[in-house]
């Protein structure tokens, strides 16, 4: 059986998504799981662009570097790439759904969707706020990579 291969997707692909790549990527390599994950947008405005600077800093504060990370978008082959496809909020799963081919397998879902007690809840965007707001998403983030890295070893 092969891994999984998970795909996280925001607007942007330099804030959320990222985050998401990167609190995945640390949780699994902790508790061995093998898996693919990767990150989109459903915008290309900032393809190859490296995620927002407060992105970085939290992650870093949490030992992960993201830096080498580049934005990229979502493309039509994701579709068949990726097992799962989570969209971090409900604006980019309509994205998503619109994009899917119809003979995808790929499950799509919300993240949040993941946490007991808020599902069709979408990750705030805190590209428009402060650096507290980049804490937040990550607190978001590294609860679903919890309990996503959980549901793979179940």
């Amino acid at each position: 059986m092969t891994s999984p291969a998970i795909l996280f997707v925001c607007l942007g692909n330099i804030c959320r998504s990222p985050l998401a790549e990167a609190a995945l990527r640390a949780e699994a390599e902790r508790a061995g799981v093998a898996i693919t994950v990767d990150s989109a947008g459903t915008g290309d405005w900032h393809s190859g662009k490296a995620p927002d600077r407060r992105a970085q800093a939290v992650a870093l504060r949490h030992g992960i570097d993201i830096a080498g990370y580049r934005a990229r978008q979502v493309t039509v082959e994701d579709f068949t790439r990726f097992t799962r496809i989570f969209a971090l909020d409900p604006n980019n799963l309509a994205a998503l759904r619109r994009l899917a081919p119809a003979d995808t397998h790929a499950e799509l879902a919300l993240l949040l969707d993941l946490l007991p007690g808020r599902a069709g809840e979408g990750v705030a965007d805190p590209y428009f706020g402060t650096a507290a707001g980049f804490d937040k998403t990550w607190r978001d983030v590294h609860a679903a990579a919890q309990a996503l890295v959980a549901r793979l070893q179940g």
